[in-house]
């Protein structure tokens, strides 16, 4: 998994870096010399949402400014590590409150993020002097492993791939986890997760990871775990499938979840849940039409079998439902309508 990047201890080579909003921008402008003044005027500079500007030196580069909108969003600084230069060191000039630090680290962590398992880095984020720690470390990394997985093409993030993670995680903080694997599905009642994921030649499966105290409250964290869906004999078209790596989205989200969960020791009992499956084209894909049962014991009626991912999540979230919960989480890519109604940004709850 990717490492946190953007980060520095060594002050040596340092600038300052000035962190301001539009309306912070005119007063701090007042007090830099007449050149700076100049400077920032020629450009139009005026601290906008994901701007920067280098300060010119005597000998080069003095410093830099990024505007940043919204100071309460991590986001809102992400675009510095690769606006400033490659290689550049900066240390905070700016007075900011605790949580703005915070958040401004996160933000630089998320931002110096590149997939790069299969190429090259083209070039290198710059460096904070900043060490994170605690909670803003472990939101990083959370975060991290969420976009490698989704990342990962699916000969590299299978079923079998999740279940590696799940039990990497457990290894990690000492957690119990099992896996329900092919057949076994049938003997032990999730059919609906076995009908959608037996005509792959990856075997589907369940996978169940336990930590924490009896006697805390009780959080089951499901994910669902479409490792790739050709929208099984009801087939997806090529501009429809091109990305559909990323159907097991919710599924790595509820295991960084669970990892960040366990990371801060948080007083829950925690259950993750994630149904992995391919969605394939076979001789033994299920087909439109078939009465499917399900660990609920009711059956349902496949009308499209690209509907696939509320078929493997039903018996997940009875099982769920079984271990008397006081609270369940659901994750999952469920349906492009929820884009097409609330646009890229926003998710759908319920």
């Amino acid at each position: 998994m990717s490492e946190i990047t953007g980060f520095t201890a060594s002050t040596a080579t340092a600038l300052p870096l000035y962190v301001l909003d539009r309306s912070q921008f005119e007063a701090w402008k007042a007090t830099q010399p007449a050149a700076t003044q100049a400077w920032l005027g020629a450009q139009g500079f005026n601290a906008a949402a994901h701007s920067v500007a280098l300060l010119p030196g005597s000998d080069g580069l003095a410093g830099a400014v990024i505007g940043v909108g919204d100071r309460a969003d991590a986001y809102s600084y992400a675009h510095a590590p690769h606006a400033l230069p490659e290689g550049s060191v900066w240390q905070l000039a700016s007075e900011l409150s605790a949580d703005e630090q915070a958040l401004l680290q996160l933000g630089w962590g998320l931002g110096s993020y590149r997939f790069d398992r299969y190429r090259k880095r083209n070039r290198a984020p710059a460096q904070l002097v900043a060490a994170p720690q605690g909670e803003v470390a472990d939101l990083i990394a959370a975060s991290l492993r969420v976009r490698d997985w989704v990342n990962t093409p699916t000969e590299d993030m299978g079923p079998q791939q999740l279940e590696d993670a799940a039990r990497a995680l457990a290894d990690a903080h000492g957690a119990q986890v099992e896996a329900i694997t092919g057949d076994a599905l049938l003997q032990q009642n999730f059919p609906a997760i076995h009908a959608v994921g037996r005509a792959s030649h990856r075997a589907p499966r369940l996978v169940v990871l336990r930590w924490g105290k009896e006697s805390d409250p009780a959080l089951v964290v499901v994910g669902k775990g479409v490792c790739f869906d050709t929208g099984g004999l009801d087939i997806k078209p090529a501009d429809g499938m091109r990305n559909m790596k990323k159907d097991m989205g919710g599924a790595a989200h509820a295991l960084a979840l669970a990892g960040l969960v366990m990371a801060q020791q948080l007083p829950v009992r925690l259950t993750l849940l994630v149904p992995a499956v391919e969605n394939a084209i076979g001789p033994d894909a299920f087909r439109p039409g078939e009465v499917i049962a399900t660990r609920k014991g009711l059956s349902v009626e496949i009308d499209n079998t690209d509907a696939e991912g509320r078929v493997i999540l039903c018996d997940a979230l009875t099982f769920a439902s079984e271990q008397q919960p006081d609270l369940v989480l659901d994750f999952a890519t469920l349906t492009g309508a929820a884009r097409i109604a609330l646009g890229p940004d926003l998710p759908a709850l319920f």
